[in-house]
């Protein structure tokens, strides 16, 4: 599997599966720009992963399209060009049909700051680039949870499908990874593999960035369209 060239966008980059994916698309030769609106720990990201390859970061807000389009426009300012991009927007709120007071905001994080990326990225991908969106095994393989976080990663999970359909005609996969619970902050060095198990509710952030690496490349050209359940097995007890 490599990337080598290839000018990756992630959005909304945390300390966890945020850096992760940065370090393993970095690994394979990819370029890379991480965003987000906290710019110190972007900066701290960036200079951790600084030794093993080319890495930059812009500050920015994607909740918005008018963000959403800023993020694209200066990212490609940075690399010359976007070929593929990941939404890593995060957020868990627990509520329920009682009181549904996260809806407003899961809907926000998990279903249009996706539609805002994607949409804005149009004007940059182009045949063969790859677009990765990041669903939920709980939401979509379990009856019970929060509510409004639910319904949204569920709704992540027909936009992945949606957008794979309606730019198959452009070239431009589109994926998704499911993962149950991920598990604190990447670390840099470690042996991440003794962290977990088959069947553990909780994995590091290396065992979703390496499926999120693997879907940009060209190995899995054939696959678009799908949310790969990334949890060890877990959905199944």
């Amino acid at each position: 599997m490599k990337l080598n060239g290839r000018n990756v966008l992630l959005v909304g980059v945390s300390t966890g599966l945020g850096a992760a994916t940065a370090y393993y698309l970095l690994k394979e030769g990819a370029n890379v720009v991480i965003s987000g609106r906290t710019e110190p720990k972007l900066k701290n990201i960036v200079s951790m992963l600084s030794r093993h390859g080319k890495i930059s970061y812009i500050k920015c807000d994607a909740s918005t399209p008018k963000g959403a389009e800023r993020a694209l426009k200066d990212a490609a300012k940075i690399m010359g060009g976007v070929d593929d991009i990941a939404v890593l927007v995060g957020g868990y709120l627990d509520d329920h049909i009682r009181n549904p007071s996260a809806l407003d905001e899961m809907t926000l994080n998990h279903i249009k700051i996706p539609l805002y990326v994607v949409n804005a990225a149009l004007s940059h991908l182009h045949k063969g680039s790859s677009v990765v969106l990041v669903s939920s095994a709980l939401a979509l393989h379990k009856a019970h949870g929060p509510l409004s976080y639910s319904i949204s990663k569920v709704g992540t999970a027909k936009e992945v499908e949606l957008l794979a359909h309606q730019l198959m005609d452009k070239g431009i996969r589109v994926n998704g990874i499911a993962p149950l619970s991920i598990d604190g902050e990447f670390k840099l060095g470690t042996d991440f593999k003794s962290r977990r198990k088959l069947g553990d509710a909780k994995a590091p952030p290396d065992d979703f960035a390496r499926v999120i690496a693997w879907l940009m490349s060209d190995e899995a050209e054939w696959v678009n369209g799908v949310v790969i359940p990334v949890d060890g097995g877990a959905r199944l007890k």
